[in-house]
């Protein structure tokens, strides 16, 4: 059993990262959608980024969603306040070191939509979509690519957040893609 467990885990650290060390983010965003619903996979994921070397703030972010799967997989109330709150350490730092970066501002917007409002999690959305709204008018996408971009789009639609002239903006944004 512990040789299958550290074979898996090679195996999504080959997958993951490149040769110079940093995760492909292809790979890796493929691998975060399994991983929303199965925790083997997100145990794996995030023990593979552990394990990478030099850790960018696009990493850190990408850490702190998988400590938010944590939380969603795990059954004990106690580890789900655990894992929320180192996520929310995670995707804090990695929004000060890369404060523009849609795509760690959507992690962190993502995780704290669906995190129930009463557990206080949702401090930061009012914030967060605002700039991804002002970097997705700038045209500024980052690391995000066209696909994940469209999908930000969609969720920042889809989340009935945004106001009217908003959503106008953001669907012209999207047929423009």
């Amino acid at each position: 059993m512990r040789g299958l467990f550290l074979a898996i885990i090679l195996s999504f650290t080959c997958a993951v990262c490149r040769a110079d060390g940093q995760p492909d983010l292809k790979v890796l965003r493929k691998q975060l959608l399994l991983a929303i619903d199965n925790g083997r996979v997100t145990d794996s994921l995030y023990n593979a980024l552990n394990l990478s070397a030099k850790k960018t703030p696009l990493t850190t972010a990408y850490i702190g969603a998988l400590d938010a799967l944590k939380a969603k997989h795990t059954w004990n109330p106690y580890n789900k306040i655990k894992y929320l709150n180192l996520s929310e350490k995670q995707l804090q730092q990695a929004v000060s070191q890369d404060p523009h970066n849609i795509e760690i501002l959507f992690m962190r917007f993502s995780i704290q939509h669906n995190v129930p409002g009463f557990l206080g999690f949702g401090k930061n959305l009012d914030a967060d979509m605002q700039e991804m709204l002002t970097q997705l008018n700038r045209k500024n996408y980052g690391t995000a690519d066209k696909e994940l971009t469209i999908s930000i789009i969609k969720f920042l639609i889809d989340c009935k957040r945004c106001t009217v002239v908003e959503n106008d903006k953001l669907y012209k944004q999207l047929a423009a893609l």
